[in-house]
């Protein structure tokens, strides 16, 4: 895996396993790979592995059973589609919006580029 240093690590190991829900590599109720497993394969800190997995639970992607590991959750694929969309509207709209405004550019100059 390539990160970028825009963003954390542990967010951009998040982002890899919402790609592969919403890709159906990971579907519902599946069990994930442990956080050593996942740690070994992405060359990073089991830690960070670690935060990866609490920061999806707290997203309610990711749940852990006690003893039995993490597995994706029953409307994980909904709530990484609703997660996308939310980070969509609050920054790429407005950086968009912002771009528009320093070029100058109008609504109506957009519109048939929307196709």
């Amino acid at each position: 895996m390539d990160f970028k240093d825009q963003k954390p690590i542990y967010l951009q190991i998040a982002e890899s396993i919402c790609d592969s829900i919403l890709a159906g590599k990971f579907r519902e109720n599946e069990k994930l790979p442990s956080v050593r497993e996942f740690a070994a394969e992405v060359e990073v800190n089991v830690n960070t592995v670690a935060r990866s997995f609490e920061w999806l639970q707290n997203q309610d992607v990711v749940a852990t059973r006690r003893g039995l590991g993490n597995f994706v959750n029953e409307g994980a694929r909904e709530a990484v589609l609703q997660l996308r969309k939310r980070e969509f509207f609050e920054e790429q709209v407005p950086e968009f919006f912002r771009t528009m405004k320093a070029l100058g550019i109008t609504l109506e100059e957009i519109i048939p580029y929307n196709k």
